[in-house]
C-alpha cells in the first residue's frame, strides 16, 4: 500500500483538495448546478474538480483558472488556492519535441514556393514581351529615302550604228558624280513617304530616274503652279481634297505646270535645283525651306494666288 501511495502522490493531493471544495459547497448549501450557473462554467468541470480527476479536463491550460475561480466562489482562503495552483503547474509534464527541421531546410521550404512562382512568371512574361517587340520591329515599313537623292547613272542603251544595219553598239552613259559634302543646314531630310517597300534583308535600291520629260500641264483651273528642275528632285503636289496631283521623283530638266482653282500643298526635295513660279511670278523658296526640302501652300485670296507657310 505504501508503494501505491508513493506511485500516485498527485492523485492524493487532487482528491484532498477536491474534497475541500465539495465540503465548502455543501457548507454553503449550494448544489453543483447552482454553482455552474453562477460561475458560467460547465457542470462537468466542477464535478471533476470536486472528484480530483484533473486528467479528465480537456483544457489543461485553464485548470488553474478553474480552481481559483471555484475556490474564491466557495470562500476558500487565497493561500490554499495559490498553493494548489502552484502544485498543478509544477506537476505539468514538460513538452517533448517529436521532430525537428534544420534552419537550411526551413529557409528552403519557405522560399521554394515564391521562387517557383517567380520562375513561372518569367517563363511566361519574357517570351510574350520578346514576341511583341519583335513583331513591331519586323513590320514591313518603307525604307527612309532622302528627298534630294542624287540620280543614278543611266543604263547603257543599245543604239544602231549608221552604215551597219543590224549591228548594235553600246552608247556611253554619263558617269554619276560623287556627291559633294553639304553643309549641316543643307543635309537631306529623311522621309518615309518614298514608295520603296522593304525587300527583306536586301538593301534598298535607289530609284531609277526616268529620262527628262518635256514640259507638261496637269489639272484645270484659273491659277497655275510651275516647277522647273535643274537637278533631280522629289515633288509632291496635293489638292485641297487630298488628291495627289503629283507624287514622284522627277529627273533633271523636267518642267511641269499644275492648274487649279483650289489651294495646293507643295513639297519639293533638293530645293537648290528647283525654280517655282505661281501664275508666272517666281517664288523665293528660302522662306519655306527646312534643311534641303521646301514645304508651302498655294493660297488663293481675292482672286490672287500666292505661296504661304504651313
Amino acid at each position: 500500500m505504501e508503494v501505491s501511495a508513493a506511485s500516485h502522490p498527485l492523485d492524493h493531493h487532487d482528491a484532498a483538495f477536491g474534497s475541500r471544495l465539495r465540503a465548502a459547497r455543501e457548507a454553503l448549501g449550494r448544489d453543483l448546478e447552482t454553482c455552474a450557473h453562477a460561475l458560467k462554467l460547465p457542470l462537468r468541470i466542477l464535478r471533476k474538480l470536486e472528484q480530483g480527476e484533473h486528467a479528465g479536463i480537456d483544457s489543461k491550460i485553464y485548470l488553474a483558472s478553474y480552481i481559483g475561480k471555484y475556490g474564491q466562489y466557495l470562500g476558500i482562503s487565497e493561500a490554499e488556492i495559490q498553493a494548489e495552483q502552484a502544485r498543478i503547474r509544477q506537476a505539468e509534464p514538460p513538452l517533448v519535441a517529436t521532430g525537428g527541421v534544420s534552419h537550411s531546410r526551413f529557409l528552403f521550404d519557405r522560399y521554394a514556393t515564391a521562387a517557383t512562382y517567380l520562375v513561372l512568371t518569367l517563363v511566361i512574361v519574357v517570351p510574350t514581351v520578346w514576341f511583341g517587340v519583335r513583331s513591331t520591329l519586323d513590320r514591313d515599313l518603307s525604307h527612309l529615302t532622302p528627298l534630294d537623292a542624287s540620280p543614278v547613272a543611266q543604263q547603257d542603251v543599245q543604239a544602231t550604228v549608221p552604215g551597219k544595219p543590224g549591228a548594235a553598239a553600246a552608247a556611253a552613259a554619263p558617269v554619276a558624280k560623287a556627291p559633294v559634302a553639304q553643309p549641316a543646314q543643307d543635309q537631306p531630310l529623311m522621309a518615309s513617304m518614298a514608295p520603296f517597300p522593304s525587300l527583306g534583308d536586301d538593301a534598298p535600291q535607289p530609284p531609277k530616274v526616268a529620262a527628262p520629260a518635256a514640259a507638261a500641264d496637269a489639272g484645270t483651273g484659273g491659277h497655275s503652279l510651275s516647277v522647273n528642275l535643274s537637278a533631280a528632285s522629289w515633288i509632291e503636289v496635293t489638292g485641297q481634297d487630298g488628291t495627289r496631283l503629283e507624287y514622284g521623283l522627277l529627273p533633271a530638266g523636267s518642267s511641269k505646270t499644275w492648274h487649279s482653282d483650289q489651294p495646293l500643298d507643295v513639297r519639293i526635295g533638293n530645293v537648290g535645283g528647283a525654280q517655282v513660279s505661281i501664275d508666272g511670278q517666281p517664288v523665293a523658296l528660302d522662306g519655306f525651306r527646312h534643311a534641303n526640302v521646301a514645304h508651302f501652300r498655294v493660297q488663293i485670296a481675292d482672286g490672287k494666288a500666292a505661296a504661304a507657310s504651313l
